[in-house]
Parts: C-alpha cells; sequence; structure tokens
C-alpha cells in the first residue's frame, strides 16, 4: 500500500501535495488511510467528479504508454464505481479516439505487433474481453450507470429515423432516447456501460481515417482486427456458455440491464413481444440455472451493435424499401395522433429521410472486417448438436444460448446483409479490390465450410458435396444466391476480364456455384417461390409481412413455420417488399446472357476470323454521321482483348514522331536535305512521273508514296480529309536514318573487306543491285495494275 498511497498522491495536484506531504508510517502525522475510499473520506475537499480525470488527463501527456496503462490498471482496481464513472467516457475516446475523427486515441487500426510488439501486447491485454478494461465496464454495469451518446454520429439511415421520431426496428435502440432539455444540443441515447463501450468500438472502424503510411498494412495483423476476433470468439462461443463478468460473484449473475421509460412517445417499426429470457427463467425451477439465461444479453448486445454500425449504411432508396407496409401504417397512425393534439397540420412523412442522403463508401478494411463476423456467425449458429437441432429441441426447455444461436443470422443480420451487399455491388469501383466484397459474400453463402462438424477430407467427391442438411439455408437465403448472382454478372460484364485479377473473381464465382448439389437447392428455392399461392387450401388469405429479422432475441419466437414453400415466400418478400418482380436464376430472362445468338458472335470474335481481304475483323460498329460508332458487343470485344482497331499513323510520313529505332539528329538532318532537293526539284519530279513509259513508271515508284490508297480508313471522316490531300511526287532519305539500314551498310562493307573489295566498288555494286531491285518491282508492279484493270 506504501506504492499506492504515492502514486495516489501523484494524481492530486500540486498544490494538495504540498499540502499534505506523504511521510512513512511511523510519523507522529496522521497516516494515510489504507483504501482510496477512506482516503476521499479523510479529504472531502477532493471530493470532485473531475479531480480523477484531470490527474488522468495530465498524465496521458507526460508519461510514456506502457506506464499510462499500469496506471490504469492501478485505478481500476482500487477505486470505487463513483470515481470510476467520471473518468469512464474520457477513457473511452482516448483509446478508440473521438467520433468526429479528429482524435485518433490508441490508432489500434495500424498497431502491429510486428512494427511495434510492446504496445501492441499492452493494448491487448488491456482491452481483452477478460482484461482490466472489460472490468472496468462490468463495474460499472453493477451500478447502473448510464451515459449519453449523441444520435448525430449514429449510421445515417438510423438517424434520420430517429430524428423522424420514428424507432428503427433494432431494439438496441428502444427506451434509450433522450430529448434535450431547454437549450440542449440534438438527440442523445442513454447507454449502459457495456453498449457505450461497444459503440465506441465499433464505430471507430468507421469514423476512423487511415493515416497515409498505412496504406500497405495488412487489416489481418493489426490490433483492431484482432480484438473483434476476440470479442466474437468470447461472446459467440462454438462450445460451452458465454463466460460470466470477472466482476460477479460466485454464483451471483450480473443483473441485465432493465428496461426505461421513454421521454417521449415514438412510432416503431414492428410489434414488441414479452421478453424470452424472462419466460425462460420464470419456468427454470433448479438452482443451478443455465448461466447463460442470465449473461445471453451481452452476446445479443454485441451482435447487434456490430450490424448496426457496419452494415446499416446505404441509400435513401434501399432505406425507405426495406420499411415493411406495417411499419408505414403505424407511423401514418402516430403522426396524426402527434396532429391533432398539436392542432397543427401533420409533418409528411419522409420530409426529413429525403434531406438524408449517405455518401458512405466501405473500405476494403471494413469489409475484411465484416467477413470476419460472418465467419464466426456461422461457425456460432451452426455449433449446435444433432439433438438440439430436432424439432423437440424447439421448446421452452432449451436454454437461450440454443435459441440465440438458432435466431443470430435470420433475425439479426440477414435484412442488413444483404442491403448492404446490395449497395457494395452497385457502387463498388470496377477493379480489382472487388475481391473483398465478393469473398464476404462468397463466405456467407457457404456456411458449411465454418460449421464445427466440417469434414476433414476435403478431397473426397462425397466431402465436396454439399448436404442436404443444408436446403433450408439456400432457401431461406434465396436472394442473396439468385439475385446477388445476377448482379455480379452484370459487374463481370463491364470489367476488363483479360486482367487476372478480374478473371480470377469470375473463376472463384464459377468454382463456388459448381459445387455439387448447390445449384438444385437453388433450383428446389425457386420452384418453392414460384409455387401456385392458390393450389393449396390452407395458404390463402395469408399476408407475407416483413420478418422482424433484426429483432431482439428476447423477444419471443413466432410459431413455427412448416410450410417450406411460405419460409421462401416470406423471405423474399421480406426483402424485396410485396410488389417485388422476382428474376428466377434459372429462368429465361437470365438464359438470354449466355442465348444462342450472343454465344455465336462470342465464338466467332474467339476464333481467328477473318474477312474477304484476308484480314482480321474488326471490332462490332455501325456507321454514323461522325464515323464508326462501337455496339455493347464491341465494346466488350474490346474490354477483353477479342478484336482491336488497327492502329497505324495516317499523316504525312515524313512528319511522323521519331521512332526509338531512329538516330534523331540524323532524320532531321536527312529531312532537310530531302525537304531542299523536293522543293528544287518539285517541277522535273512531276514531269517524270507524269510519262508513260518505263522510266516515268520507276520514278513513280521511287518518288510517291507506295501503298497509299491500301491505307485502312478507320471513319468517313478520315476518309474525307484524306481524299482532299494530294501529295506530289517527292524523295525521302528518312530510311538512312534508320539503325537497321546503317547497321546493314556497316555489314555490306564488313563482308566486302574480306573479298579484297574497297569502299567505292561496293558501294557502286550496292548502287547497281538496288536499281536492278527497283527495276523488277516496277515491272511486277506494272503488270499487277493491267492484271486489276
Amino acid at each position: 500500500m506504501t506504492t499506492f498511497r504515492r502514486t495516489v498522491l501523484e494524481w492530486w495536484p500540486p498544490s494538495v501535495r504540498r499540502a499534505t506531504p506523504w511521510t512513512p508510517q511511523c510519523s507522529p502525522e496522521p497516516a494515510i488511510s489504507n483504501s482510496p475510499r477512506e482516503a476521499a473520506m479523510a479529504f472531502p475537499h477532493l471530493q470532485q467528479p473531475s479531480f480523477l480525470l484531470a490527474s488522468l488527463k495530465a498524465d496521458s501527456t507526460n508519461k510514456p504508454f506502457a506506464q499510462r496503462c499500469q496506471d490504469l490498471v492501478k485505478v481500476i482496481e482500487d477505486f470505487p464505481a463513483k470515481e470510476l464513472h467520471a473518468i469512464f467516457p474520457w477513457l473511452v475516446e482516448s483509446i478508440f479516439g473521438s467520433l468526429d475523427g479528429v482524435l485518433i486515441g490508441w490508432n489500434l487500426r495500424c498497431l502491429q505487433g510486428r512494427v511495434s510488439p510492446v504496445e501492441y501486447s499492452i493494448a491487448m491485454e488491456f482491452l481483452d474481453p477478460g482484461g482490466p478494461m472489460m472490468k472496468l465496464v462490468y463495474k460499472l454495469q453493477a451500478e447502473d450507470y448510464k451515459f449519453d451518446f449523441p444520435v448525430s454520429y449514429l449510421p445515417g439511415p438510423v438517424k434520420a429515423s430517429i430524428q423522424e421520431r420514428v424507432l428503427p426496428d433494432s431494439p438496441l435502440y428502444h427506451n434509450k432516447v433522450q430529448f434535450p432539455h431547454t437549450g440542449g444540443l440534438g438527440l442523445n441515447l442513454a447507454l449502459n456501460p457495456f453498449e457505450y463501450y461497444l459503440f465506441f468500438f465499433a464505430l471507430s472502424l468507421i469514423t476512423q481515417k487511415p493515416l497515409p503510411g498505412a496504406l500497405h498494412i495488412r487489416t489481418s495483423d493489426c490490433a483492431y482486427f484482432m480484438l473483434v476476433d476476440r470479442y466474437l470468439s468470447w461472446f459467440l462461443p462454438t462450445e460451452g456458455s458465454v463466460l460470466p463478468p470477472l466482476s460477479s460473484s460466485p454464483g451471483v449473475p450480473s443483473p441485465s440491464p432493465a428496461p426505461r421509460t421513454p421521454a417521449m412517445p415514438f412510432a416503431s417499426y414492428g410489434l414488441h413481444h414479452t421478453s424470452l429470457l424472462k419466460r425462460h427463467i420464470s419456468h427454470q425451477t433448479s438452482v443451478n440455472a443455465d448461466p447463460a439465461s442470465h449473461e445471453i444479453w451481452r452476446s445479443e448486445t454485441l451482435l447487434q451493435v456490430f450490424v448496426e454500425m457496419w452494415l446499416h449504411h446505404y441509400s435513401l432508396e434501399m432505406y425507405q424499401k426495406m420499411q415493411s407496409p406495417h411499419a408505414k401504417l403505424e407511423v401514418l397512425h402516430y403522426r396524426l395522433s402527434v396532429s391533432s393534439a398539436l392542432r397543427s397540420p401533420a409533418q409528411p412523412s419522409l420530409q426529413a429521410l429525403h434531406a438524408y442522403q449517405e455518401s458512405f463508401t466501405p473500405t476494403e478494411e471494413h469489409v475484411l472486417v465484416v467477413r470476419l463476423l460472418l465467419k464466426r456467425l456461422h461457425a456460432f449458429s451452426h455449433s449446435l448438436k444433432a439433438e438440439q437441432l430436432s424439432p423437440s429441441a424447439h421448446s421452452h426447455a432449451a436454454s437461450p444460448l440454443e435459441e440465440f444461436k438458432r435466431a443470430a443470422v435470420p433475425r439479426f443480420v440477414q435484412q442488413k446483409l444483404y442491403l448492404f451487399l446490395q449497395h457494395c455491388f452497385g457502387h463498388w469501383p470496377l477493379d480489382a479490390s472487388f475481391r473483398a466484397v465478393l469473398e464476404m459474400w462468397l463466405s456467407y453463402l457457404q456456411p458449411w465450410r465454418y460449421a464445427p462438424e466440417k469434414q476433414a477430407q476435403s478431397s473426397d467427391c462425397q466431402a465436396r458435396c454439399v448436404s442436404e442438411r443444408w436446403a433450408p439455408f439456400v432457401q431461406e437465403n434465396l436472394l442473396m444466391y439468385t439475385k446477388l448472382f445476377v448482379g455480379f454478372l452484370s459487374r463481370a460484364l463491364r470489367t476488363d476480364l483479360v486482367s487476372p485479377k478480374n478473371a480470377l473473381m469470375v473463376f472463384r464465382v464459377a468454382k463456388v456455384f459448381a459445387q455439387p448439389n448447390l445449384a438444385e437447392m437453388i433450383q428446389k428455392g425457386e420452384q418453392l417461390f414460384l409455387e401456385p399461392e392458390l393450389v393449396i387450401p390452407h395458404r390463402q388469405h395469408r399476408v407475407f409481412t416483413a420478418p422482424m429479422f433484426t429483432g431482439s432475441f428476447l423477444s419471443s419466437w413466432p410459431p413455427a413455420i412448416t410450410d417450406t414453400s411460405f419460409k421462401v415466400k416470406s423471405h423474399v418478400y421480406g426483402l424485396e417488399g410485396q410488389d417485388c418482380k422476382y428474376t428466377p436464376m434459372f429462368g429465361p430472362e437470365v438464359r438470354t446472357l449466355l442465348s444462342e445468338a450472343q454465344l455465336a458472335q462470342l465464338t466467332l470474335a474467339l476464333g481467328t476470323a477473318q474477312d474477304e481481304n484476308g484480314k482480321k475483323q474488326l471490332p462490332d460498329c455501325i456507321v454514323g454521321e461522325d464515323g464508326l460508332i462501337l455496339t455493347p458487343l464491341g465494346r466488350y470485344q474490346i474490354i477483353n482483348g477479342l478484336r482491336r482497331f488497327d492502329i497505324e499513323y495516317q499523316g504525312d510520313r515524313e512528319l511522323q514522331p521519331i521512332r526509338s529505332y531512329e538516330i534523331a539528329g540524323l532524320v532531321r538532318l536527312l529531312f532537310r536535305l530531302s525537304s531542299a532537293i523536293n522543293c528544287r526539284f518539285a517541277g522535273q519530279m512531276a514531269a517524270l512521273c507524269s510519262r508513260a513509259d518505263f522510266l516515268g513508271s520507276l520514278c513513280r515508284y521511287h518518288l510517291t508514296e507506295p501503298g497509299l490508297g491500301d491505307r485502312h480508313l478507320l471513319s468517313p471522316v478520315q476518309w474525307g480529309h484524306t481524299a482532299s490531300r494530294a501529295p506530289g511526287p517527292r524523295l525521302s532519305l528518312r530510311f538512312l536514318g534508320s539503325y537497321r539500314t546503317l547497321l546493314s551498310l556497316l555489314l555490306a562493307f564488313f563482308v566486302a573487306s574480306l573479298f579484297c573489295i574497297g569502299p567505292l566498288p561496293c558501294t557502286l555494286l550496292l548502287v547497281l543491285g538496288y536499281l536492278l531491285y527497283a527495276m523488277a518491282m516496277t515491272l511486277l508492279t506494272e503488270r499487277a495494275k493491267l492484271h486489276q484493270l
């Protein structure tokens, strides 16, 4: 305690330390009390809420990180909840950063063990689910403290809904909205310590922008990613039950948060049911009741916070689409009652929502964390034993943890994940970074990969086959397979599939959907949805309403639905609305994307088909007023490298850019020389080329651009410009500036020297040989023209 007394005195202001100096126990002065609570009673003038907070703030700027964490551990252990209540909001913000992104806190998203091993290990130990920070949370939780959280920092759809005085469908916000006092600023949520901590932890993934030097950091190596993994493993265990809080005494469960009365009436989505948790406890007569029944609220809160903060981001159109008819009717009744009570015209139901336009684009790091959540959630949800999966297990004797495992995916994740994936599919750039979204989607589609009973021998054919056990999951997530697959196809047709990374994404999707028995399950689900409703009498007069996917687990379960077709229809109508137009994945509309006509065109494009002139065909295009216009098929051919235009220089050959195989200075010198000759003897060259004898043919072969009429004209506009240009006879010496020509001449002189032929005779022989070659080419050219005539 001597060390602690000295530490406590170090936290006090200098004036207090001077007035109350520390002395040993043998001193005649009154000794410092043996506990922080007694010390506070001995100094009543120090019982101010800001005293401990001010001391910790001063230490945060003066002490190193390791020492600060050690001091915080001592404070959490020794100080009562009354003093810790004042420092908790500041401590949470100093760790995870401010909600506006100005303060970065401990920068957990860039903290790596291989770069900063000491700081990494200290931070992970302090924030571990069984560490000091969570112990502080439970210590404050036992005293039922509440902390205000601004509504303005919630995700866009949630913020717009609460500001419109319509509670979102998640019970995470029920009985928590606090209206400001007179002169107050904005709305707040009254959260318990566990909720307050998780809100900051989850939102730091979005509000905290990565530093410029963090572009090459692997997300899976960072402290934040590892903490998410630890929290999910702790609160969503695949074996056993959720561990009780460390602050709880043996046999005494930590109290779950009590319901609170809202400060003002709200409209709400969905129906409110009695608590399943309370109903379960009332039936428990044994003293050794399942401890999970007392602590399951922590697992539920963790999952709801992660889903709300990470997946509740999408456009206004999707926000309005997800509202069920029941919710819209309830909002209308609420507004009519408010307007009649206040005797004022009712405000438009979506006036505030129309002002909301959240331009949210998730980062790759965000998507990777969501994928980790889905993988852990699949392992948690499908860790039920065989006897727990039987229909008889859905009785009141089932533990809350077992029922929570059944409810986790359909009631918490499915709807918001579907909207989140649609948002990513529609707004993500058309580049290789989409791989993160793709793998997140494929991870959700394959729960059998993460189930604890996954077969070890994956090389066996039977092991690779998707078991019939997963047919209900496929059917109840039909849109995740079918509509998102069609959305991926539309993206793939607009990407450059020549790129290996883009082609790999197509291969990954094809490999997943080609798993044996999966296509049959999807097709069976579509048949159940398209099954006529009137063929079975007991299905008439049923109303498909949006299921309470994000409803509280603590709410009672609806009656078990044994009608598989009704389950599939409820899933589709719940996500897409009553007036949805479903396009079957195995229907004719989707099959027209691999139709015979387009398949023939694609096969023709893939081959080396040639046109009448023996040259490769151009991309598919039509002739417009301004030239050739590419068709969608032509754009597809160019993007994927199937066809291309033969691009070549169409201007004056003498003025084309200097090539890499030419000597720049020599080319310019030869251009001046040839220009001077052409200017000086233009009349004589024109007269020679106009002659009809052999000399005229020889001059035309050398003094005009050969093959000018054979140029590829790629548009009618260029044809007009080329036709109007009529260059006269001229001499071109540019070929002498090529490295190839000069090397050939040097090689000829070297070979001639081996036969004792001097430079001058060698030059005469080269000129004579070229004249013979030119005469032969002239005769062949003239004969070809006569043959064409």
